[in-house]
């Protein structure tokens, strides 16, 4: 990259990238395909990756990976499940930045990826982060059959075919997980893997065996990664870990008491699980763990006569419940102008029930629509715990 280009990047990194690329430079020394590249690139690694964006003179691939890269955020989170030890290996660094942090807890790092211009950036960007790493441009399969041992190795799968659809089982992906795993485990003390988080956990578990743990991260309440973990014996006992921020919610999956849902007919509270809990379908453990009952089966709401400070979603404050009745509806709503309204096990959409209720959208006010006990309908109106 010149240094007319270099300082085109740095005067523009935060103007509009299709208006620069409208108006176009007098200076032809400026290579603006490049340009406009890097700073969509830093752009996104603005919001995605601010350490590295803090960092000069990373260079940034096409829009594509930057938008598929981990965020720093769940890396990190990552880097703690990978831990400490002598060797790590990343068999599909892509962009590099989950090598970057799991890593960094390893006396010998090895970044693998078959794209030459991926393991160019790479190079690129782990000397200007002063990571000290061996990389290699090669197919997993292959350094796989050359590793002696490792401590731990990660893999992320490449989830598109070769028209670039996405792809989700297991045996789809590249490299293909369910042919690798038993010479994986030969390998390495600690295997961990990353998948979509449209696929089945539970398909995934069983079509692997030798998980030891699952991880369901969500960021911002938007489910964004599976990870699993695989160790060298077939355990009974399954970790399943829910993470979502601050938020935190695990259990075993064979220690849970069998719990009823029980709808308290005059509850104070209401809660709703967020997207990793959804997302592991754990309603019983959650319901069993804070002795709380659901509203109704595949409702997924739950309701409590006292509040819970630490539940892993959202709480609210119920201000009163009502059922589809004009005339019970008109006295509940009495007041109320606007709400945010979600609908769970209901006949009917958002929409139409907005449109019903001749309600705007927003505001303090949260109305749950729902079905209860015998298969009744009934509002639940709102107010989150301050």
């Amino acid at each position: 990259m010149n240094t007319a280009t270099q300082e085109f990047i740095r005067q523009h990194r935060e103007d509009n990238v299709r208006q620069l690329a409208l108006k176009g430079t007098d200076k032809g020394e400026v290579d603006l395909p490049l340009a406009l590249q890097q700073i969509a690139g830093w752009q996104v690694a603005r919001r995605k990756l601010p350490t590295w964006a803090a960092c000069d003179g990373l260079l940034y691939p096409p829009h594509l990976s930057m938008e598929q890269c981990s965020s720093e955020q769940t890396a990190k989170y990552k880097a703690g499940l990978a831990g400490q030890g002598e060797s790590f290996y990343d068999l599909t660094g892509g962009l590099g930045v989950d090598f970057y942090y799991m890593s960094q807890g390893f006396n010998s790092r090895t970044y693998v990826e078959q794209q030459d211009h991926l393991c160019n950036i790479a190079r690129h960007n782990f000397n200007a982060l002063d990571l000290t790493c061996s990389v290699v441009c090669d197919n997993a399969a292959n350094v796989l059959q050359g590793i002696s041992h490792a401590d731990c190795i990660y893999l992320d799968p490449a989830r598109r075919d070769n028209h670039g659809a996405r792809t989700y089982a297991l045996e789809d992906c590249t490299p293909n997980i369910l042919e690798q795993r038993n010479l994986l485990l030969q390998k390495a003390k600690r295997v961990i893997v990353k998948l979509s988080p449209m696929l089945d956990w539970h398909k995934a578990v069983n079509d692997l065996s030798y998980v030891k743990e699952v991880h369901i991260v969500s960021v911002q309440n938007e489910c964004k990664e599976l990870l699993l973990v695989l160790g060298h014996e077939t355990l009974e006992d399954l970790r399943v870990v829910c993470v979502n921020e601050a938020q935190t919610f695990e259990f075993v999956t064979q220690h849970v008491t069998e719990h009823n849902p029980v709808y308290n007919q005059k509850p104070l509270f209401l809660y709703e699980p967020n997207a990793s809990i959804m997302k592991a379908g754990c309603f019983m453990e959650v319901a069993d763990y804070y002795q709380i009952g659901e509203v109704f089966t595949n409702s997924h709401l739950f309701v409590s006569d006292h509040e819970i400070p630490d539940f892993p979603g959202r709480g609210f404050h119920i201000e009163a419940i009502t059922s589809m009745n004009k005339r019970e509806l008109k006295a509940a709503l009495q007041g109320i102008e606007r709400a945010n309204i979600t609908v769970r096990n209901f006949p009917i959409s958002v929409a139409e029930l907005r449109k019903r209720l001749r309600l705007k959208d927003g505001g303090e006010v949260y109305i749950f629509a729902t079905t209860v006990a015998e298969g009744t309908h009934q509002l639940f109106i709102c107010r989150k715990i301050a």
